[in-house]
């Protein structure tokens, strides 16, 4: 398998966008009876799941969301491909989430596949943005700054960490398209509408 990857490496980065389209949250909120493009923000992420299903299928669907990511990330990387076709496999399957074939190419934003992304190709600067997550979400107690903090700091991070150009422009490219999937939460931030989250309890 590793010769094949090896011989025709654009193979993994359509695998990646493919797995990528899988869409989650939106399969798990059927077992349900409910779309959450109907309610919330209309999100097929963790933190609308959560919000419309529950904290438990919210966490379901953050992990299998990373896991995405992580696989062909993992993958690409422990097989030894270019790192052009590393970061062109992480970048697909971030993509994949986003614009997913599986939904006429809507979908979530990015958040939590890019996680995984990451996790698999540098768990240092991962641990950095999870931190920086943490802070700004508890300061602010929106959940969308944490998002777009820790997306804006990768790319500086994997400078930091693991110096590679390629990875990094993937990083820069990642982070912009979080930013972009999230303009409508930077327009209710700006309006003073965005929802915010309630330590302790589900929230809203």
């Amino acid at each position: 398998m590793k010769e094949f990857f090896l011989t025709y490496p654009y193979v993994l980065p359509v695998i990646a966008y493919l797995a990528g389209s899988i869409p989650f949250g939106l399969v798990f909120s059927r077992f349900k009876g409910i779309d959450p493009r109907s309610y919330g923000s209309g999100n097929i992420g963790a933190t609308n799941i959560a919000r419309g299903l529950g904290k438990g299928w919210g966490v379901a669907t953050l992990i299998f969301d990373m896991l995405k990511g992580l696989i062909p990330a993992y993958l690409a990387l422990k097989m030894g491909l270019p790192s052009f076709y590393i970061a062109l496999t992480g970048l697909a399957a971030v993509v994949g989430h986003c614009y997913s074939v599986f939904l006429k190419f809507s979908g979530g934003k990015g958040v939590a596949t890019a996680l995984g992304v990451f996790l698999a190709l540098c768990p240092e600067a991962v641990g950095v943005a999870v931190l920086i997550f943490v802070a700004a979400v508890f300061y602010t107690k929106y959940v969308s700054v944490g998002s777009l903090a820790a997306a804006a700091s990768m790319p500086i991070l994997i400078f930091l960490f693991r110096p590679d150009s390629f990875i990094e422009t993937m990083a820069w490219t990642v982070c912009f398209i979080i930013w972009i999937r999230h303009k409508d939460n930077i327009a209710r931030l700006i309006k003073g509408e965005e929802k915010k989250i309630s330590f302790g309890s589900q929230g809203t």
